[in-house]
């Protein structure tokens, strides 16, 4: 796969460039090549071990990065899609359905980007409408009926704002979601995959587990949405990023997110595969965890968990 570099990773790509035209012409213990490979190993580090809130960010947003339905090919087994809120349509901003991650049998929500003009047209650049969190919501309380636990992985810049999904009560939609989702009985893990956007995100983020991969980011608003609020012109985002607190390690430090599910250098784009492992690892095991828990206790702790987000003392 021909990986784009971002901004910041051009110096990188130079030299993975200088790496592999080396690696053409030298045999692979030649003392060049070696001192090569060392140097770009060393500019890696360098890199991704220092990132800021803002190329996070940008990670977060790759257009390599793994989607939603990309995982649940690595991760989910014996997946089967399932369509329609019964009111009004299908969202393909939000597919979701049956399979089993790691053993267990559980139903799967998530959220999905395109990655070309069609595709970004069809999951409508991941924003769904009223009807993707209705479709969820029926496919949760199914879940409930027949004991199945709930995994969503969020990845959306926000839910769509326009005309049509206002006409069709988006607010009220996932605010009803956020109601039943602390009432459901049946455990619930959900994992920040990308972007993890505002109410978008949250209405299939209330979680007994809320997992986060490393370069993901959860925030209220966007950077850039910030930046024009805040500064009256979005060029301020790198800033907005910042004081927005919206890593995986910040969100972790304030006891917003339960675990943090770590990326190989450069972000989930650069080995799919290790991270699907990784991915699935992490939700079977809290799904096993979750399991071994008496319901009414789980349903206390969820509804304590959330209830004392915001809550400082000093």
């Amino acid at each position: 796969m021909n990986i784009q570099p971002l901004d910041f990773e051009l110096p990188i790509a130079d030299l993975e460039r200088r790496v592999a035209e080396l690696a053409e012409k030298r045999p692979s213990e030649d003392t060049l090549l070696l001192a090569a490979r060392a140097d770009l190993e060393k500019e890696r580090i360098a890199l991704y071990g220092n990132l800021s809130p803002w190329q996070r960010v940008q990670i977060a947003r790759h257009p390599n990065r793994p989607y939603f339905l990309d995982y649940v090919s690595t991760c989910v087994t014996d997946f089967v899609e399932l369509h329609g809120d019964r009111f009004f349509g299908d969202d393909k901003a939000m597919p979701a359905g049956i399979g089993r991650i790691g053993g267990h049998r559980c139903v799967i929500i998530g959220q999905q980007k395109g990655r070309n003009v069609k595709e970004n047209v069809l999951r409508n650049f991941g924003s769904p409408h009223p009807e993707g969190y209705r479709k969820a919501l029926r496919l949760m309380r199914m879940a409930e009926k027949f004991s199945l636990p709930i995994v969503c992985f969020i990845d959306t810049p926000g839910a769509y704002p326009g005309v049509g999904a206002e006409e069709r009560h988006i607010a009220e939609a996932i605010a009803v979601n956020l109601r039943e989702m602390m009432l459901l009985k049946t455990p619930i893990v959900a994992v920040v995959i990308g972007e993890g956007g505002s109410g978008g995100a949250l209405g299939i983020g209330v979680a007994d587990r809320v997992l986060m991969l490393e370069n993901a980011y959860y925030s209220v608003i966007s950077p850039e949405g910030c930046a024009a609020i805040l500064w009256k012109h979005r060029k301020h985002a790198p800033e907005a990023a910042a004081a927005l607190r919206l890593t995986a390690d910040d969100l972790q430090e304030f006891g917003l997110i339960d675990g943090i599910i770590p990326e190989p250098l450069g972000g989930a784009h650069r080995d799919a595969l290790a991270v699907s492992a990784s991915l699935t690892e992490s939700i079977a095991s809290a799904l096993s965890t979750l399991h071994e828990i008496p319901m009414k206790k789980l349903l206390d702790e969820r509804y304590a968990k959330f209830r004392g987000m915001g809550i400082f003392s000093e």
